[in-house]
């Protein structure tokens, strides 16, 4: 505590540790830390650049995957800088209006997230089960239409939560022992009682698990029993592939997300660093995988940032690709 000097606190500051237990290891974790962050801008940004440029990728899926780029975008950024700011030169502070708007943004964009891999699962549902009405059903401004109220559902569920968190007493406790503004972490800190704050918060997740989780699991059980139904192999490989890339990126937003949220709550027994470890993996490593996994899995965009890649190669360098 005394590395904070709390005996001359600014009551309109709050102090973020970093991974308590692994102050000394706080350089040699920014080294992966930050490389993470790098990547997922570039891959994020790439995305980003190679749809907006390609004619042939301005439709439904694509803007969801753009939609989810700018997600990563937001979640990377919100946290990762400030990180690295308090891992190579000890700037703990933090204003108690910039931790609660951080705190605002991370749980709305993880909000805003759930909705997208949503729209993505009814996207493969129609595009699988109704192929021939795909392009009246899901038009781009539809799909823009979805995500609009996607980020309206974020902003007016999640906004409550630091609201009611910021009405809260704080007394001389200023301490986050965390690398970012949880809501937990902040909640404990606080000398009234929030009850009703971490209460919302526990809703909010159960909810929007409840809602979410079961429309995503019915498109699939949809998917897969008109897969059975078709017998061209041709047709499942695509399937298989657009469906296993959107897979891949639920796993990993779903499972940690849950998790870090529930030991922060009833996890007692784990060691401190563990969840703030647990919780950076979360917010660095899956904005970093979403676009190589999409890039990877779904041809037509990896054709595209190949082409964009090879552009000052040889013309050959194309031709060799595809012979």
């Amino acid at each position: 505590m005394a590395a904070f000097n709390l005996s001359h606190f600014d009551p309109s500051t709050f102090f973020l540790t970093g991974i308590p237990g692994l102050e000394a290891a706080h350089i040699w974790i920014s080294i992966p830390l930050s490389v993470f962050y790098i990547i997922s801008l570039l891959g994020n940004f790439i995305i980003l650049f190679v749809v907006s440029k390609e004619q042939d990728l301005h439709k439904p899926m694509y803007l969801l995957i753009c939609m989810l780029a700018l997600v990563d975008i937001v979640t990377s950024t919100s946290i990762v800088p400030k990180e690295l700011c308090i891992f190579w030169f000890n700037l703990n502070s933090i204003t108690v209006g910039g931790c609660f708007t951080q705190m605002f943004f991370l749980y709305a964009i993880s909000s805003m997230q759930s909705s997208i891999l949503v729209i993505m699962a009814f996207d493969r549902y129609v595009a699988i089960c109704n192929p021939l009405r795909y392009t009246t059903i899901l038009t781009n401004h539809r799909i823009a239409k979805l995500g609009l109220v996607g980020l309206i559902r974020a902003v007016l569920v999640i906004l409550p939560m630091p609201l009611l968190l910021s009405s809260q007493p704080f007394c001389a406790n200023r301490i986050i022992p965390h690398t970012f503004c949880n809501h937990m972490a902040v909640a404990k800190i606080s000398c009234g009682d929030t009850t009703v704050s971490r209460m919302y918060a526990l809703v909010i997740v159960i909810v929007f698990t409840a809602l979410d989780l079961p429309l995503i699991a019915l498109s699939y059980v949809l998917i897969t029993r008109a897969l059975f139904r078709i017998s061209s192999k041709k047709t499942h490989q695509k399937a298989l592939n657009t469906c296993t890339a959107h897979i891949f990126v639920m796993l990993m937003f779903y499972p940690p997300f849950i998790f870090s949220t529930l030991t922060y709550r009833f996890g007692q027994g784990i060691a401190p660093h563990i969840t703030v470890m647990l919780a950076n993996l979360y917010s660095a490593v899956t904005p970093m995988l979403n676009p190589i996994i999409y890039g990877v899995k779904t041809k037509e965009l990896c054709d595209k940032v190949y082409k964009y890649s090879c552009r000052r190669q040889s013309p050959g360098a194309t031709d060799f690709k595809h012979s």
